[in-house]
């Protein structure tokens, strides 16, 4: 499979998750967060367990709840309190400043190289989406900055850490360890935090569907096997297209304004993740070029 076909499918995953908030708001019970998280990422990574019929081995057990708490629990929980005490300009203004941690930390658990055309993308990113989603009323508040800033540093060492740690299994069964393991975590803390969750009707039912079979299974399976195959420093600028895919959704099926400015900042959120692109492109190496040099034609006897 080719590197585009790679890169196409790896970013599905973060547009498809710009749906989350239309979802969640229009689909989902107000005020459980931590149990719709539960709810989304348990019963997929259940469902995902059942067709791959493979349960992680012993030595990799603590590994794969490390990387359920970091990419699911840790974060989808902080995740929910920024948005929750934040506007959510200021929630995901704070959040895409994950791909800016994923290179230093790539640095230090991987060896990655760190150069200033990654960085520029990784800065020119954050700010088209401040551009895209920060209004001027935009309020402060301690707790949900803190929560918001946490739940980055959470999903972009989880993102690190799922290369780091390569089972030797499918990207398929990987995500169904990592989706039970962390829908596991969160039982005890949703079930004392958020007691008596409403019975699901069928447009709750529905919403949580997608949210755990296409949002968690089918997105995390493309988000993970796009970071086997291409490396986190690749992968990670195209989260900034989660919350420009949630403001073009907002605009096209709730018919909320779209100003110039934010207009402007698609196109730099676009234009950061093609210099980011540039930046992680692997580079032919001297030995790989220098036999088309010494033998520019193939010999024939």
């Amino acid at each position: 499979m080719s590197r585009t076909t790679d890169l196409c499918l790896t970013a599905l995953a973060p547009i498809i998750w710009g749906s989350s908030y239309i979802v969640t708001t229009e689909m989902l019970p107000d005020g459980f967060p931590l149990t719709v998280a539960l709810l989304r990422a348990l019963p997929a990574g259940l469902i995902l367990l059942l067709v791959v019929r493979q349960l992680p081995p012993a030595g990799w057990r603590t590994r794969v709840f490390v990387l359920g708490a970091l990419n699911f629990a840790v974060f989808w929980s902080m995740l929910f309190v920024a948005a929750y005490r934040l506007p959510g300009g200021v929630a995901a203004t704070l959040g895409a400043i994950q791909p800016l941690l994923v290179l230093f930390l790539a640095r230090v658990a991987l060896g990655s190289g760190i150069t200033m055309l990654g960085i520029v993308a990784a800065v020119s990113g954050l700010i088209g989406v401040a551009m895209l989603v920060l209004g001027p009323t935009s309020s402060l508040d301690p707790i949900g900055i803190a929560a918001a800033l946490l739940g980055a540093a959470s999903m972009a060492a989880g993102t690190v850490m799922t290369r780091k740690w390569q089972p030797p299994v499918s990207p398929l069964t990987f995500t169904a360890w990592q989706l039970t393991a962390g829908g596991l975590l969160l039982i005890p803390v949703a079930l004392m935090v958020e007691p008596g969750f409403p019975i699901p009707n069928l447009t709750n039912l529905a919403g949580l569907v997608w949210l755990g079979l296409i949002g968690a299974a089918l997105t995390y399976f493309l988000w993970f096997r796009g970071i086997a195959r291409l490396g986190p420093t690749t992968v990670t600028s195209f989260g900034f297209l989660s919350p420009t895919s949630a403001v073009l959704l907002g605009w096209i099926i709730l018919g909320e304004a779209l100003s110039p400015l934010q207009m402007a900042g698609v196109i730099v959120v676009l234009a950061s993740i093609w210099l980011g692109q540039r930046a992680a492109r692997p580079k032919a190496s001297p030995a790989a070029i220098q036999p088309a040099i010494n033998d520019p034609a193939p010999r024939t006897t």
